[in-house]
């Protein structure tokens, strides 16, 4: 589905797990005909959180006769050409028909610029709406459109402050949520609206906690120990697609167990090692350590960490004797770096 793909680029861009961008999974609506798009502005200047209006007006028609699609609205899809910014998109409001018949016919309405739009925009399509539809199936109908200028300054930082850094497995924890203005590090000087929301609710819109800061910018949220689970995220909502969004999820300790299938088996025999990793971080590396000497630990084996949070390496007593052994999980993702503790298996 487009629009959740979409949804899920504007708001994750920032997020620190992951950049999720629209992929081509569908084909463009083949009702939907577009012969012109306009601006009504080729560029704009935008201050802080403020939001700047350009009507966009779009010409085409929707071959239908379902009296439902008399009301059809679209929306158009701009992707930034120069610039930097969080996101890659803008989107324009849900356009209602203003003339001609839905055939052939005049859709307008505003398009909200922010200030993080700073940089350059083309409009590369259009799609039937509403915006965010549960179940649309097709992608954009392309259309090589006019270009928007966009100006941006005072454009918000966000920051958070997690207590305690690193957060225990059932622990609740705190988040001190800042927003600024990047360009002087200050607050902008009044109580700020925002959304914040876990899980699913920071790629989607899919609820949270509308919430004011102090004049500061700052609010502080209690968390509770679940919460940990999920990712976790800031949003300055905008029309319809958001100004600025901050979303992570929380640094957890690297808490690592390990026990051998036997301990003790003939020089040479390879002996599986079974463990598991608080947390299942999936795809991160473990290593099994053996000692040498007094103090230097050297990697024999490796594996990654599966889906259910387990995993199995391979030990080969090298000679007779006890052999100490452990399991090292690397720093890897928000998970800390961590060790098994140490256990034996003697050579025969």
């Amino acid at each position: 589905m487009w629009t959740r793909r979409v949804m899920a680029a504007l708001l994750t861009a920032p997020l620190l797990l992951t950049g999720v961008l629209p992929t081509a999974q569908a084909s463009p609506d083949p009702k939907l005909t577009v012969t012109a798009v306009s601006l009504s502005r080729s560029s704009v200047v935008v201050s802080g959180l403020n939001l700047v209006p350009v009507t966009v007006t779009v010409k085409g028609g929707y071959d239908s006769t379902n009296p439902a699609d008399e009301q059809l609205t679209l929306f158009v899809v701009l992707e930034r050409t120069s610039g930097s910014g969080q996101y890659p998109y803008q989107l324009s409001t849900n356009l209602p028909r203003t003339a001609g018949t839905v055939k052939n016919g005049t859709w307008s309405g505003p398009l909200y610029v922010p200030s993080t739009a700073n940089g350059t925009w083309k409009v590369t399509g259009v799609r039937a709406g509403p915006y965010g539809i549960p179940g649309d199936m097709t992608d954009p109908t392309p259309f090589a459109g006019p270009a928007l200028a966009v100006s941006g300054s005072h454009l918000p930082k966000l920051n958070a402050l997690v207590t305690p850094r690193v957060v225990p497995f059932g622990s609740p924890y705190t988040i001190k949520w800042a927003i600024t203005d990047s360009a002087t590090g200050k607050p902008y000087g009044t109580r700020l609206t925002a959304l914040l929301a876990i899980d699913n609710g920071c790629a989607e819109d899919a609820g949270g906690d509308v919430i004011r800061t102090d004049v500061n910018g700052l609010y502080t949220k209690q968390y509770r120990a679940a919460d940990a689970d999920s990712l976790n995220c800031l949003r300055i909502t905008g029309k319809p697609v958001d100004i600025a969004g901050l979303g992570f999820a929380v640094a957890r300790p690297g808490i690592v167990a390990a026990t051998p299938s036997r301990t003790s088996a003939s020089v040479g025999t390879v002996v599986p090692v079974n463990g598991s990793v608080a947390g299942a971080p999936a795809g991160c590396p473990v290593g099994l350590q053996r000692l040498y000497g007094a103090t230097r630990w050297r990697a024999v084996s490796a594996a990654k960490v599966r889906q259910s949070g387990r995993f199995t390496v391979n030990a080969q007593p090298a000679y007779k004797g006890l052999i100490p052994y452990r399991v090292y999980l690397p720093a890897c993702h928000r998970f800390q770096a961590g060790v098994s503790k140490v256990f034996y298996i003697r050579g025969l």
